[in-house]
């Protein structure tokens, strides 16, 4: 052995020995690539905490109690830290969370525990989430302020609590399969979480893969090379049904918008504001596979507006979000989202209103149709099938409001 290895194994025997002789474990270091960057936090051993008993109250209250009196503050100033300096939104924030978790413990060797950290983690960084539990099963829920449509969730003194791990157990027959809440009291714990996204995570360019897109427009025929990751996917995996007005607003990642936005722009060039939209509206129409959701995933899922260029194949509902996207982001006009009993479409306010007109609080809309119908409709034009049928405005952008 050379002098300099020598040197070096004995400074980490000398550091070990003085962990050791002073009583003091070192703590473990986690690193983990995070989108565009890698979270790193320390664990203290004392915040490791075994969960093996039966899931009760008592055994959750004690874990509880165990971590909290642990030096857990390390990690959530770390998550904290993370959360501000990439000005991570409510649900980017869980993610991290999630994988955090997943590195003090592993979902798939024990559910609860994982359960717990998310649900600590959660608290701690103050936002109201809840536990319940029965028939083995635990139930995580955090406080929400929004119209959230499709996962399971129960009031309390005038306020809701969405279920977070709704998927991990598939359909709950909550009626039949009681739960019961667990009383623990988390003095932070105060704030409401939202679904909104409305800024995507960064990611590594290298991280995004090419899709050629193509579309004939007036016989011309376009190309499009269109980065897309896969990432996006997985942070939509659980994503609920929000409401039309965070749906409508959630945005592409930054190298995904540069790929397309640009060159929208220069293709309607020249062109005049109405056959600019036209040429977005049957760009989202035709360069996509159409496919309803029950056939393309067995279930409704709105796509956002990267998942619908990533994906083969997209419904009404993820065509007009990335139309309003598109006209949003190229022109900032008026519109207002009409939804039918099975359908839904948008009309966008120009100057002066093509073909019949849809009159919303005094303002004149024109219909723009961005999902294939039996005809080539036009601006202005409203589907046979759809004349005469009651809808609702489900969501109006006025741009001077901002929303």
């Amino acid at each position: 052995m050379n002098s300099s290895a020598a040197k070096l194994s004995f400074k980490l025997l000398l550091i070990l020995f003085l962990s050791v002789s002073s009583g003091r474990v070192m703590a473990n270091n986690f690193s983990f690539e995070f989108y565009s960057g890698t979270f790193n936090f320390e664990l203290d051993p004392g915040s490791e905490i075994d969960f093996s008993d039966p899931l009760s109250a008592t055994s959750v209250q004690i874990f509880y109690h165990k971590l909290n009196q642990s030096k857990y503050q390390s990690i959530l100033n770390s998550l904290l830290a993370y959360k501000e300096k990439h000005q991570l939104n409510d649900w980017i924030y869980y993610q991290l969370i999630r994988k955090t978790a997943q590195q003090i413990s592993p979902k798939a060797e024990n559910y609860h525990r994982y359960t717990l950290y998310k649900w600590f983690l959660l608290s701690k960084s103050g936002y109201d989430a809840r536990l319940s539990i029965g028939n083995n099963r635990i139930i995580f829920y955090v406080r929400n302020d929004e119209n959230i449509n499709d996962i399971p969730f129960f009031s309390l003194d005038g306020y809701k609590y969405m279920c977070l791990n709704y998927h991990d157990y598939g359909k709950i027959d909550f009626e039949k399969d009681k739960v019961y809440p667990v009383n623990v009291d988390i003095p932070e714990a105060r704030n409401s979480f939202s679904y909104k996204v409305t800024r995507m995570p960064d990611f590594k360019p290298e991280s995004y893969n090419e899709k050629e897109i193509q579309f004939s427009y007036r016989s011309r025929p376009y190309h499009f090379q269109v980065k897309l990751n896969p990432e996006v996917e997985n942070i939509f995996k659980n994503y609920p049904g929000v409401d039309f007005e965070s749906y409508f607003n959630i945005p592409l990642s930054r190298e995904t918008y540069h790929s397309l936005i640009p060159i929208l722009r220069k293709n309607i060039e020249g062109m005049s504001q109405k056959k600019g939209v036209d040429y977005l509206m049957r760009f989202t129409r035709y360069a996509f596979l159409y496919q309803t959701d029950e056939n393309n995933f067995g279930k409704e899922k709105r796509l956002s507006p990267e998942q619908t260029l990533f994906s083969k194949y997209s419904d009404c509902d993820d065509r007009a979000a990335l139309f309003f996207y598109l006209v949003k982001e190229i022109y900032n006009l008026p519109m207002i989202a009409l939804l039918y009993p099975t359908h839904i479409s948008m009309a966008v306010q120009f100057d002066k209103a093509q073909g019949k007109s849809i009159i919303y609080k005094g303002q004149k809309y024109s219909v723009c149709e961005p999902t294939p119908q039996n005809r080539d409709l036009r601006i202005g034009q409203i589907a046979a099938n759809l004349e005469g049928l009651n809808y609702e405005v489900v969501y109006q952008y006025n741009p001077s409001e901002g929303k």
